[in-house]
């Protein structure tokens, strides 16, 4: 399937020149993030606020999304994506195109996770991490690269922006989490072989690789969380309680702490603020990971 986008196609051509008003470094920038009703997605979103980009709260759960919209003023709007279904993520661009006049910034953020040791993991959990992480990736930058391509034929001079979020997980194997982890990686794969192709129409395309957000649901929710998965895996050597757990993953970090969405919005700052780096695969994790 693919959805004609030619109608927004030409009114992000129209509206290349005319972009909502704000003061910051994104100043006039559109901003769509994915997974942006909670989590490092929220987080990162209300940065990129404040630093004056219009905001697209893109996210499965519409009504958290338009509360987390509503919190941050008249350039946020929510729309609602799944982004494993193509013509969701189609819409999602159209509608940013609609109330935004354009897209120059597309942060893929939304992910899932499903840990297990090899034996006993079903396949459709490794389907289901597979069509969020992987696929989906591939149908938000498709949907944006059609926007930021058709940009390009008005605007030659402007450059723009597609920003994988990866993961630490992307750079090293992960225990147990393989589906997460293979996933990742097929992330950075997509990521350079996007930004090989798309260099010619000014879009950069990035991967930022965060450390673990130990405070966000993603780990910390009581009852699907990271913390409850590895314990119930079996992941962390001796852990009898999520506290165990937390403390092991703590002690990995050599900055003795969890990334936090301001570590990765000035990652994001400077993927958008550069002219000159694409394909890359940018470790944001206390000295955890290092690139070699």
């Amino acid at each position: 399937m693919c959805v004609d986008m030619t109608k927004w196609q030409e009114l992000a051509k129209a509206n290349i020149h005319e972009r909502p008003a704000g003061t910051g470094r994104l100043a006039g920038k559109i901003a769509v993030v994915t997974g942006a009703a909670q989590g490092f997605g929220r987080g990162i979103a209300e940065e990129l606020y404040r630093e004056g980009a219009a905001v697209v709260i893109a996210d499965m759960n519409l009504p958290l999304a338009e509360t987390v919209a509503a919190g941050l003023g008249e350039r946020a709007a929510a729309i609602a994506v799944n982004v494993a279904d193509e013509e969701s993520v189609a819409h999602m661009a159209a509608q940013t195109v609609e109330r935004f006049g354009g897209l120059d910034l597309l942060l893929a953020n939304a992910g899932v996770v499903r840990s297990g040791p090899l034996a006993s993991f079903e396949k459709k959990d490794m389907d289901f991490v597979t069509s969020i992480n992987y696929t989906g990736l591939f149908l938000c930058c498709k949907y944006a690269a059609i926007i930021m391509q058709a940009q390009h034929e008005a605007a030659p001079e402007k450059m723009f922006d597609i920003i994988a979020m990866s993961s630490k997980s992307g750079l090293v194997g992960s225990n147990k989490n393989f589906a997460y982890a293979g996933s990742k990686f097929g992330a950075i794969g997509l990521v350079q072989s996007f930004a090989l192709e798309l260099c010619a129409s000014n879009i950069k395309v990035n991967a930022i690789c965060p450390g673990n957000y130990l405070d966000g649901p993603l780990w910390s929710d009581p009852e699907k969380g990271l913390f409850v998965q590895y314990l119930q895996a079996g992941k962390v050597p001796g852990a009898k309680t999520v506290e165990d757990v937390r403390r092991f993953y703590e002690a990995k970090v050599p900055m003795n702490r969890g990334c936090l969405p301001l570590d990765v919005a000035r990652a994001v700052l400077y993927c958008v603020e550069q002219q000159y780096e694409t394909g890359q695969a940018i470790p944001v994790t206390g000295g955890q990971v290092m690139l070699s």
